[in-house]
């Protein structure tokens, strides 16, 4: 080798006649894979080239061309074989000696990362906006016991804002917001699709009209309404470009639905909530014309870092539709 060529490989002696540290990176073109070292000290306990061949569960072949190839990638001879066997040559029993050391420190750090995943996997932090938290998760959650039963699952109920600064700051492995879009820092896809629709208790007069609500008339009118910050509002508000001061401003679904079914006044709320409401005349259903209030419902997850374990598990069952 040239010095030219020596200084290009990192081994060329400098001007002080040391050899210059390794550069990083080259570790792994240097050193045998953890498979390679685990088959030499196979050979090494077992005596015998084709018995760790079996007992690692690959063919003779394939182990003596392993072995060659540790070989030529260290410039030494580790093996003498012989139709009596396969045994180590001295320098081969000291490479042995570091292999095993390697080993072991593969196998704990194999061990602490499994330790690591179980730890992970115990809990998952869900944190959801109101709607989602009532009306879509406890089924998703209930798929997921049935999936991992020993995963203890916190939930965190709020409005799509709070659901995003929970993710944001480290307190939610995974989150579900019903907001226009996705909140800034967060990756999402869509789990769901919902409308809203405009209700009042039956005894209000907009339940006798017999021309569909405009979307103007909704925006003048004093409302029943989440507080701000809430996906419900954020798409109220981006649909009609505008609301009225609110009527009653709650911080909850279904307070917000109590209150139109005591008659307080009209509401827009998801069409997932009230349903039974409906059902049963204790609110009524207001046609409303010129304004699409529909939306779509994303799990959200901090941008760069996609869901794994029980929270990647969840994210799945959503889109099978459990």
């Amino acid at each position: 080798m040239s010095k030219e060529q020596g200084r290009r490989a990192g081994t060329e002696p400098d001007a002080a006649g040391e050899a210059p540290a390794a550069r990083p990176g080259l570790l792994a073109h240097r050193v045998p894979d953890l498979g390679a070292l685990e088959l030499l000290l196979a050979v090494a306990r077992l005596g015998s080239l084709g018995a760790a061949a079996r007992e690692l569960g690959i063919t003779q072949p394939a182990a003596s061309s392993r072995i060659r190839s540790m070989e030529r990638q260290l410039g030494l001879a580790l093996v003498d074989r012989s139709p009596r066997g396969s045994r180590l040559t001295a320098t081969g029993a000291l490479v042995t000696d570091w292999a095993r050391r390697v080993v072991e420190a593969a196998e704990e750090f194999d061990a602490g990362a499994q330790a690591l995943r179980v730890r992970r996997d115990s809990r998952l932090r869900v944190a959801a906006s109101m709607t989602i938290a009532e009306y879509l998760l406890p089924r998703w959650l209930l798929a997921l016991r049935a999936a991992r039963p020993d995963t203890a699952v916190s939930l965190l109920a709020g409005n799509s804002t709070a659901v995003a600064e929970r993710l944001l700051g480290g307190e939610a492995d995974l989150g579900f917001v019903e907001g226009v879009s996705v909140p800034t820092g967060l990756d999402a896809t869509i789990v769901a699709h919902d409308r809203l629709i405009v209700v009042t208790a039956p005894g209000h007069p907009w339940s006798r009209r017999r021309r569909p609500l405009t979307a103007e008339e909704l925006s003048a009118t004093p409302l029943i309404l989440r507080e701000e910050g809430s996906g419900t509002r954020q798409v109220l508000d981006a649909a009609l470009g505008g609301l009225a001061r609110p009527l009653i401003e709650l911080s909850s679904t279904t307070a917000v639905k109590a209150a139109a079914v005591g008659g307080a006044g009209p509401s827009v709320l998801s069409e997932l909530a009230v349903g039974e409401e409906l059902a049963a005349r204790r609110l009524v259903r207001i046609p409303l014309e010129g304004a699409a209030l529909t939306r779509s419902l994303r799990a959200v997850w901090p941008t760069g870092h996609p869901p794994v374990g029980p929270a990647r598990d969840l994210l799945g069952l959503t889109r099978t539709g459990a």
